[in-house]
């Protein structure tokens, strides 16, 4: 519609100079006035409309589709650079979805990552500390048990120790009425009444 507008608008310019071009000057004198100048006179008319009708063809046949070409082509490549604009603008936002998409997968995948990472290492911590009770637990009681061993030892020991001195002791307040082993029954029978430290 734009196109047939422009197109006659220059037609209709072309048509109105051709008739002044190929008609023969008027003298000033001869110059019409009032309703002469709207209406051609017939001598002028002819000429006119086959000056105007041969000025169209020529344009019509060579000049008017170059013009249009040249239009359609302008109104194609207007178009081609807006279709291209809009897929720019679509792939855009696409991609702008997906590098969105693509952040909170790796959000997601950090969170776990830091929670999987705490959780582990909770749970290396108890059994680390389980692991610490356990060997304290077991070092303690070998220590009461050591203690134990050593303390039923020595007590042997020094009961052996007194059991001798007692024997030697009785001997020398006694005299030699005694044996031995009858010293040492009664030194270790006394000291089975006094009570041993094991008894505790």
């Amino acid at each position: 519609m734009y196109r047939n507008t422009k197109g006659h608008t220059w037609l209709a310019r072309v048509a109105a100079v051709t008739p002044i071009l190929l008609t023969p000057g008027v003298a000033l004198a001869d110059t019409p006035s009032g309703t002469d100048l709207l209406l051609p006179k017939p001598a002028e008319f002819i000429p006119a409309l086959l000056a105007f009708l041969v000025i169209w063809a020529v344009l019509a046949k060579f000049a008017w589709p170059s013009i249009l070409g040249m239009m359609e082509k302008r109104q194609q490549k207007i178009q081609d650079d807006l279709d291209a604009a809009q897929q720019a603008k679509v792939k855009a936002t696409e991609e702008e979805k997906a590098y969105e998409a693509k952040i909170a997968d790796a959000q997601r995948q950090a969170e776990e990552i830091i929670s999987k990472a705490k959780k582990e290492a909770e749970e290396e911590r108890s059994q680390v500390l389980a692991k610490a009770q356990r060997e304290a637990v077991g070092i303690i009681a070998k220590a009461h048990g050591a203690v134990g061993s050593e303390r039923k030892k020595a007590m042997i020991e020094l009961s052996g120790q007194v059991v001798d001195l007692s024997v030697e002791i009785a001997g020398k307040i006694i005299g030699n009425d005694l044996s031995e082993v009858d010293q040492r029954r009664l030194a270790e029978k006394y000291l089975a009444e006094v009570g041993t430290p094991d008894a505790d």
